[in-house]
């Protein structure tokens, strides 16, 4: 069964960051729900999707004030949805979502712009700050790859 757009969309009033929209992309269903309900208490809006031409058209059309997006979600490769969600949408803030923990992955993808990269084995305690943090205008790496990661400048 091809991949189509799969959306939902959930409004909250008593959100904590008052009128953020975020999209949320993952092919995983178990993930995708996990996950939503991580956001969900952050957000007035959360939009789901499971592939990479719905994430393309629902950035597009929604205008998220936050992307999360599955690093493995069908598509063209894994650093060219980051790469091509950066191209499109330069001020997009973006986390990636993972399974692979090799710095030179995460390196590839905060050097396209992304500004979060989380585990998905520790999305649970580390995806709400890296929300906060990219809110903020900051940029996020989990705490098991940060320590992993070359200093800027060596």
């Amino acid at each position: 069964m091809p991949f189509g757009l799969v959306i939902i969309a959930i409004e909250r009033v008593d959100c904590a960051v008052k009128h953020c929209r975020a999209v949320l992309a993952d092919s995983h269903l178990g993930m995708l729900g996990g996950v939503h309900s991580l956001l969900d208490a952050l957000f007035e809006t959360v939009l789901m999707v499971a592939d990479e031409r719905s994430l393309m058209e629902a950035v597009t059309t929604f205008e998220p004030d936050l992307v999360v997006v599955d690093l493995s979600l069908p598509g063209e490769g894994k650093a060219n949805i980051a790469r091509r969600l950066m191209g499109h949408h330069p001020d997009l803030r973006l986390i990636v979502l993972s399974v692979h923990d090799e710095p030179t992955v995460v390196g590839q993808m905060l050097s396209v712009g992304v500004a979060g990269f989380v585990l998905k084995r520790s999305a649970a305690t580390d995806l709400v700050p890296a929300v906060k943090e990219v809110l903020r205008g900051g940029t996020y790496v989990c705490p098991a790859l940060a320590g992993l990661l070359p200093e800027a400048g060596d």
